[in-house]
């Protein structure tokens, strides 16, 4: 583990060990650049061990992919030679002496700094103890912060010493920290109290260590017998218990080896001035296992035992002092148990998967954790009382200036992509380092250990400042928000400005800058945190503001730099430039919300704050008198009033309504050019087409420029692939004002009555399609259409420029020669008024608010849920299912509209584990609200029993759950009894206590009904769960992620009637929820991007060069750990399978899955997909037991995430079922497939083709057992699907009957045989019975199958061409053609199957 006192982000080796540069805090973007690497233990020391396995492909050699993977990026290819070669340099190997040990080989790259030298060492197994030394050349000693290529003479080969350097106080504390970081290194505290970004992650336990060794290991793994198959109890199919325990296994081999009682900073700190003199820096205070109680002196020459005990100060060397330059080796010398078990401990850290030990970029908190015994720690307890946050020792100048650090490192160039990768880390590390900074405030800020600013105020408006952040709560303080909902609009208006700053700085425009946010819920209370501007706390505000409005919109003013700043956000934003009138009725410019606010710092550089309005509002939830909702809205109860006026669309909407929009205007300007070319007759239609035709020439050219410049064309495409899906749905909303209006013109009227009719709601998946055929050369229009859609449209016939004009007329576009849509944020503001020569802009603007708003309920919920019908949307916990509303632009808000939505399916029965799961959110959701007002009231000391009693009166079956009001510890029996009424703080602390189970159900249902207009029938726990088939783990694990509650790891009787399931000593923690900015690697995206392209083309060699390319990128920016990495390594891994590279797909999975534990946690739906991929790898390797028991953890996770009954458990049975029935326990084999038989005929009713792969898996167990009636039958069945699914002459349908036959046979065989013995007794001639113990071979074939994985036979010959690539070119357009079926390569991964 690098040492915390470095606090040095850990960016990890790419291709060759050493990383490009990582830009230290202070700004000084040369210096300190570092790097961690992990020595393996296996002698090749850390290099290419990390991430990449081997970083030999990845760089993108060939002209050909250099093209495609830079398509993307926003330079040509001119930057692109040095581009390439800079990612790229060759390594060397140098040689190291330390004392004590032998030299070693170490392999190191011309840009590492020699500091990253120095963090190697510190992590070796061998020389980890070491923290203050020099590294010397030929006597000479290098500087730390000079790159390798600078120094003379360093070479290939070259030997560099490791010499003992003196300490300073600073260095002394360093190597305190850094042993006491080593002693902890197997220690999971960290992880389960969430500090440090340390987190769980249980991968190891299941597979016994590393994975990448175990093919020669585990020879034994392939001889059957000695698996032990059967799974415990609770993971069987059908049981209902639901334990919690085996979340998190406990590790047998990590029993903590105890090395030393205590270390702790003595009492007699700091030496007094005689002893400085002498050289004392400070003492420590030790006792050793053996009971030995030392008091030590670290000195500018090392560590000595001195003479002081706890009460007597006698400075004096001890005799012997045993005076060594580290502590190990004092330590080792007066304790033999300290060296027995240091030595062992290194061993086992250095063993375990480096990804197990890197720090996670944001910190991930367990819900659950075990008693964990607290033990002395003396960092620990000076890290609790002093601000100290990571750097402070390290940088001059102590406290971060964080707002210098966030904007400084947005001013970085950015022109070719080693110079955006150095920004993109530097942004990404200070955004980090900035939230983790925030959360810590945040927390201080409600444990009440920050002064407030203003002091004299009420507690509600006080404000903080910590560590140069700013923070306020989310109170409505000073009525501000009075008009906009009070508090309520306070707690929102955050999250809402949040949004605003991720807007804004996705766009990125230079000269513009938004302030670093964090929003913190921490028990009860919503925390801001922010950077801030320098200047703004020594003036007033209102003379600050020079841009927007302080008092939304009463006064309002401009400015003409910011005007340009935000014109150029304007078009990426979706956000209309307008006029509003001030306080002297004066027109004002603005290109942003009014409430949006410009001020200019003391730096002279260009801030905007409060982007809460961003967005334009949602009016299905924002009533105004006098305005008429569209009937699709008002058919499902819109407008509805929400808690306050500050409910906004989504980002993703306004995207997806727009690309919409964009096809609705394709689509008129065709027909409308169709009708024109029908209404001349054809004999002067010939010269108006090749007019047409040859201006298309003209202007394609011009429109493909056109279009790589105007991001609402392209941008849409790009942002989510979730949305181009629904472009088939959603094509035909066309605007049926827009249609009205235009119908007069007699060109437009025809057809385009038949896009009004079919308005309104999206009757089917068909729709889009339907009008396409209905009209015969609707494609070649639209191409026609396409080359008019110019940017100014000036070159164009006037005919033509009336079509474009009525397309824009009826879309709602603000140009009328091009395509813009864009939205004026103020509209229905309070309190904005506007000039009266836009009133016509501003009823087509109030109009398009209604269109997206009804686009949102008839188009965008309708979508989300025909995507759960056919399972590309598989959501499997509330976070995935909050996730899938939002990608498609659906706010939370409108669970309970979905919700109905799906009630009123017919195919309801298909959307049940999306109805249960919403059904839950819906439900913790509307606890959470209460859960958040509730704590409010409780006192610290309360907080505890406040915690548990919420969670008995939530969950608990006991009736009359009772607070347990905490004793007074403090207070003797006697006087209690007098003061038994009052209890300590007075007034209201204890109404927390009167809450009653009844009473919190009753308040949960009226928050459904109040917030999300659902009404839920409930009076209790048990009924919910009995009525809508819930959990109680569920439930209790969905709160506890909400709301920050960790609890302990033990089984609860939840469904006791006499006792209630959890007690105060069950709540361990609460911890904060923190919503922070994601900065992106956008080159690595784009070269992702590109290979999944190239890879759903079939070209998988190319697709996996770019992919490999995009991991180093990835790498680069965030270091090691990251979502996007662990897609990446997926991706990675399935590829490498695919191509046969069977021990690099595991080992690339295995990195995916502890990523995955480790960033999103161990039990999220993601871990639980990455488990079964790291099972199918793990069983193609021959490693049966470790596929098995993978399996069975996923299956537990599933469990008790989302219950049994949900589709994807049905691929997860069928993958068990298989590994089963291949090591022959077939009775077992038989329970999980017929379970998945089940599930599968429930969710993709009973004629679907995987209810017919089913059907044969089953019948092939059968036939194993040699009961051929059954599996007779089951194949018949799956015989039937396929016959009237695919036709007779399909293969598949062949491959059926084939079986059928042969299963016949072998009946009629068996059948035969007993009629023998029947007739003849013990004599008869039995002829031997052909019983198919299943090959590995054909269970892995069935396995590739169900997930979706298809193989391109190939000769072992055509696998040498391929390699040699002799005939390319060919062989992979073949690979195109086969490869087509496998879509499901790309993230989500839709097992498919593959028909032909």
């Amino acid at each position: 583990m690098v040492s915390k006192t470095d606090d040095i982000p850990a960016s990890v080796p790419s291709c060759n060990p050493v990383d490009l540069a990582d830009v230290s805090v202070d700004g000084g973007e040369e210096s300190s650049r570092t790097l961690l690497k992990d020595s393996c233990g296996c002698g090749h020391s850390a290099d290419t061990a990390m991430v990449n396995g081997d970083g030999t492909h990845g760089h993108i050699e060939d002209k050909e992919s250099k093209h495609d993977g830079n398509g993307e990026v926003d330079e040509g290819e001119d930057s692109n030679e040095q581009e390439v070669i800079v990612i790229q340099d060759t390594g060397f190997t140098v040689k190291i002496q330390a004392p004590g040990t032998e030299p070693f080989d170490l392999q190191v790259s011309p840009q590492e700094m020699v500091q990253e030298i120095h963090q190697v060492l510190m992590d070796r197994e061998d020389t980890c103890h070491r923290t203050c030394f020099s590294l010397q050349l030929d006597g000479n000693v290098l500087d730390n912060f000079a790159e390798l290529k600078s120094i003379e003479g360093l070479q290939e080969g070259s030997l560099l010493k490791v010499v003992e350097e003196s300490y300073t106080v600073r260095e002394a504390r360093i190597h305190v920290r850094h042993i006491r970081d080593l002693l902890k290194s197997l220690d999971p505290s960290d992880a389960y109290n969430g500090v440090d970004c340390n987190s769980l992650s249980f991968l190891s336990i299941f597979t016994d260590g590393d994975l990448g060794d175990c093919g020669t290991r585990k020879k034994k793994g392939t001889e059957l017998e000695q698996i032990d198959c059967t799974p415990p109890e609770h993971i069987l199919p059908g049981s209902k218990e639901r334990p919690l325990v085996p979340l998190q296994p406990q590790n047998k081999d990590l029993k903590p080896l105890q090395c030393l009682k205590v270390l702790t900073m003595s009492g007699w700190n700091p030496p007094p001035g005689n002893r400085k003199m002498h050289g004392d820096l400070m003492y420590l205070y030790m006792v050793t296992v053996e009971e030995r109680h030392v008091s030590v002196t670290a000195s500018t020459r090392g560590f000595y035992l001195n003479q002081s005990t706890t009460y007597t100060f006698n400075p004096k060397p001890a005799n012997p002092s045993f005076l060594s330059h580290s502590l190990v080796e004092l330590l080792s010398q007066i304790s033999p148990a300290f060296k027995k078990n240091f030595t062992a401990m290194q061993k086992k850290r250095v063993q375990r998967h480096p990804f197990e030990r890197i720090a996670t970029p944001f910190q991930v908190y367990s819900w659950t954790a075990p008693q964990v015994d607290h033990a002395m720690d003396c960092v620990r307890a000076e890290d609790a009382y002093t601000s100290r946050l990571g750097y402070e020792e390290h940088i001059p100048g102590q406290t971060r200036d964080w707002n210098e650090e966030l904007q400084t490192t947005r001013e970085l160039p950015r022109k070719n992509l080693p110079e955006r990768l150095l920004r993109e880390r530097a942004i990404f590390k200070v955004h980090s380092d900035f939230a983790a900074a925030a959360t810590r405030g945040a927390m201080a800020v409600i444990d009440g250990n920050v002064m407030a600013i203003n002091p004299g105020e009420e507690t509600r408006m006080q404000m903080f400042i910590w560590n140069n952040i700013f923070f306020s709560l989310g109170f409505d303080v000073r009525d501000h928000y009075r008009e906009l909902g009070g508090d309520a609009a306070a707690h929102a208006a955050p999250t809402n400005d949040l949004n605003g700053v991720r807007a804004y700085g996705a766009v990125d425009v230079e000269g513009l800058y938004t302030l670093g946010t964090v929003v913190v819920d921490y028990r009860g209370y919503r925390v801001t945190a922010q950077s801030i501007i320098p200047g703004i706390l020594e003036r007033e505000q209102e003379q600050s503001v020079i841009y927007g409005s302080i008092d939304f919109g009463k006064t309002v003013v401009s400015h003409d730099k910011y005007l340009e700043l935000l014109e150029k956000t304007s078009r990426p934003l979706k956000v209309q430039r307008h006029s509003v009138l001030n306080e002297k009725d004066d027109s004002v410019m603005l290109c942003s919300s009014v409430e949006c606010k410009g001020i200019i710092g003391n730096d002279g550089r260009h801030y905007i704050l409060d982007l809460l309005r961003t967005f334009p509002p949602d009016l299905n939830f924002l009533p105004v008198d006098g305005e008429e909702l569209p009937p699709e809205s008002q058919r499902q109860g819109f407008p509805r009033q929400h808690r306050h006026r500050l409910a906004c669309l989504r980002q993703e909407l306004i995207e997806a309504f727009v690309e919409h929009r964009y096809l609705l205007f394709m689509k008129m300007a065709a027909l409308q050019l169709m009708q024109q070319k029908a209404n001349k007759d054809t004999k002067t239609a010939a010269p108006a087409i090749t007019e047409a035709t040859s201006e298309s020439n003209a202007e394609t050219t011009q429109t493909e420029s056109a279009a790589s410049d105007s991001p609402s064309v392209t941008d849409v495409s790009t942002h989510t692939t979730s949305q181009t899906e629904n472009n088939s749905t959603v094509a035909s909303e066309a605007v049926t004002d827009g249609v009205e209006n235009s119908s007069s013109k007699p060109a437009t009227n025809g057809p385009l009555d038949l896009v009004a009719t079919q308005n309104g709601e999206c009757k089917g998946p068909l729709d889009g399609k339907e009008l396409e055929e209905s009209i015969p050369g609707l494609a070649q229009a639209k191409e026609l259409a396409e080359t008019l859609v110019a940017e100014d449209g000036s070159c164009i016939d006037p005919k033509s420029r009336e079509v474009v004009l009525n397309a824009c007329k009826a879309v709602g576009s603000i140009s009328n020669t091009s395509f813009d849509i864009r939205f004026n944020p103020d509209i229905f503001s309070p309190g904005v008024r506007f000039p009266d020569d836009s009133a016509d802009d501003i009823k087509k603007q109030k109009q398009l608010l209604k269109d997206a708003a009804a686009f949102l309920v008839s188009c965008q919920i309708p979508s989300l849920v025909k995507d759960c019908l056919d399972h590309s949307a598989l959501p499997m916990d509330g976070a995935t299912l909050t996730e899938a509303l939002r990608q498609r632009g659906i706010n939370v808000r409108y669970l309970g509209n979905v919700l109905e939505f799906v009630d009123k399916t017919p195919a309801k029965i298909q959307l049940e584990h999306f109805y249960r799961i919403g059904i839950s959110e819906l439900i913790t959701r509307c606890a959470k609200h209460i859960f958040k007002t509730y704590l409010q009231g409780v006192e610290l000391s309360a907080l505890s029993a406040a915690v548990s009693h919420f969670l008995n009166c939530f969950l608990s079956s006991f009736p009359d759950a009772v607070a347990h009001l905490p004793p007074d510890e403090l207070v003797s029996r006697r006087k209690n009894r007098k003061r038994r009424n009052r209890v300590p703080g007075g007034g209201d602390n204890t109404a927390w206590a009167s809450l009653t189970p009844s009473e919190l159900w009753k308040n949960i249902a009226s928050e459904a009904q109040s917030y999300y207009h659902y009404t839920i029938q409930c009076e209790s726990v048990d009924q919910v769960v009995e009525k809508y088939g819930l959990q109680k783990i569920t439930l209790l694990r969905e709160i506890s992620i909400k709301t920050g509650i960790q609890i302990l790891i033990k089984e609860y009787n939840f469904d006791s009637r006499h006792k209630p399931a959890f007690t105060e000593e069950d709540i361990l923690n609460i911890f904060p929820v923190v919503k922070h900015v994601n900065p992106k690697a956008s080159d690595a995206f784009h070269f992702f991007q590109s290979g999944q392209a190239k890879v759903q083309q079939g070209f998988l060699k190319e697709g996996c060069e770019l992919i490999n390319e995009a991991l180093n990128l990835f790498n680069n920016v965030y270091g090691a750990m990251h979502v996007e990495i662990c897609a990446c390594l997926r991706l990675l891994a399935r590829l490498n399978y695919i191509m046969g590279d069977h021990p690099e797909a595991l080992s690339n999975q295995q990195k995916a899955v502890l990523m995955s534990e480790r960033v999103l946690g161990i039990e999220h739906p993601n871990t639980i997909q990455e488990y079964m991929h790291l099972a199918l790898y793990c069983f193609a390797n021959g490693q049966l037991s470790t596929a098995l028991k993978l399996l069975y953890r996923a299956r537990y996770l599933m469990l008790a995430v989302s219950g049994e009954d949900h589709p994807e458990m049905a691929l997860l049975d069928s993958n068990i079922g298989l590994v089963l029935h291949g090591v022959m326990e077939y009775d077992l084999s038989l329970r999980f497939l017929e379970n998945a038989l089940t599930t599968n005929t429930k969710y993709h009713g009973p004629r679907s083709l995987k209810v017919a792969l089913s059907h044969h898996l089953v019948a092939r167990v059968y036939e194993s057992k040699a009961e051929f009636r059954s599996a007779l039958q089951h194949e018949k069945e799956g015989y039937t699907i396929y016959k009237n699914q695919m036709g007779e002459a399909h293969e598949k349908t062949k491959e059926s009957s084939e079986y059928l036959k042969y299963l016949t046979q072998q009946a009629v065989a068996l059948q035969r045989t007993m009629n023998e013995i029947y007739k003849n007794g013990s004599s008869a001639s039995i002829m031997p019975l052909k019983f198919t113990a299943p090959s590995m071979a054909s269970v892995l074939e069935q396995l590739n199958i169900i997930n979706g994985i298809i193989f391109i036979p190939l000769s072992q010959k055509d696998l040498e061409n391929l390699k040699a690539e002799v005939q390319r070119r060919q062989q992979l357009q073949e690979l195109g053609k086969i490869e087509e079926p496998t879509e499901d390569i790309p993230l989500e991964l839709e097992d498919k199957i593959p028909i032909d």
